[in-house]
């Protein structure tokens, strides 16, 4: 092989993809916000219109609800999931005999798709088969759980799937955290009579700052594009009471036949995608630099 071909080989097997990437991932990123500009309804327009599009979007009321639902849901399923994580890596750090078991059972949950997940719990809480139907076939005519058809309480029915489907990841990631720990500071506080869950709220949670701020940026994104397991548990509804900003761009895309709000409401969310990510990875290539 000649030289300046074995030079130039690395490139030639990389340019197929960094093209595919930069048409399909950062072209159609263009695209859209391009869309986003014009009137565009069932077929696309590229005469530039402006920022009408953004006002339309921000005056819609199932926007105001989408975005409302993003901070409910993401708040809960954020912090729950880091709770529960972190309390079920604890326990599996004090080397228990069933570990093992525990750890299948809570990872488990992550092999299966977000439809799955959705599919159910949407048979688990349904009121007329799920759990509401089995407490009352067991004497227990009052017992009512209707979140799944109730408005109100829909949401929180979204929150509990993501959660039994996300957290054995982050117990995962924070047990590899726990372990990694050097144990002969564990060791040196336990001599010194430290108590065990001062050794971990002073010593090693402290100390694991990295791989809760990883923690958050991913459970941050799954929140953010949440689509599937909505689509699978709820559909958006009752109404729209479960919409989020993810599932309200497919509807105005595929079922309303509105493109430029389609465009807008997905670069809004790119926007708040990046306003997670980039705080990250800036303080990332900072701490590198340093």
């Amino acid at each position: 092989m000649p030289e300046w071909l074995e030079k130039q080989l690395p490139k030639l097997v990389l340019a197929p993809s960094f093209i595919a990437v930069l048409v399909f991932v950062y072209g159609f990123i263009a695209w859209t916000g391009w869309v986003s500009l014009t009137r565009s309804r069932l077929m696309p327009r590229y005469e530039i219109e402006g920022l009408v599009q953004y006002s339309k979007l921000f005056a819609s009321p199932r926007w105001d609800t989408a975005m409302n639902n993003l901070v409910v849901f993401g708040l809960l399923f954020i912090i729950i999931a880091m709770v529960l994580g972190l309390l079920l890596a604890i326990l599996l750090d004090q080397q228990i005999r069933t570990e093992g078991a525990i750890r299948t059972i809570y990872l488990y949950p992550m092999a299966l798709s977000m439809i799955v997940t959705g599919t159910a719990w949407k048979w688990i809480l349904n009121p007329g088969l799920g759990l509401e139907a089995t407490v009352r076939g067991w004497g227990f005519e009052d017992f009512t759980f209707d979140w799944l058809v109730n408005p109100d309480m829909a949401i929180y029915t979204v929150v509990i799937a993501i959660i039994w489907q996300s957290s054995g990841f982050v117990m995962a990631l924070f047990l590899a955290g726990l372990r990694s720990v050097d144990g002969e500071i564990i060791k040196a506080a336990q001599v010194d009579g430290i108590p065990t869950w001062r050794i971990y709220s002073a010593i090693v949670i402290p100390s694991m700052a990295p791989i809760f701020l990883s923690a958050f940026i991913v459970l941050a994104h799954l929140a953010i594009k949440s689509f599937d397991l909505v689509i699978a548990l709820t559909g958006g509804g009752p109404g729209y009471a479960t919409d989020l900003p993810a599932t309200y761009m497919y509807a105005m895309a595929f079922s309303r036949g509105d493109l430029g709000q389609a465009a807008a409401s997905a670069m809004v969310m790119m926007m708040v995608v990046f306003a997670v990510v980039v705080p990250y990875l800036y303080s990332e290539l900072r701490a590198k630099n340093d």
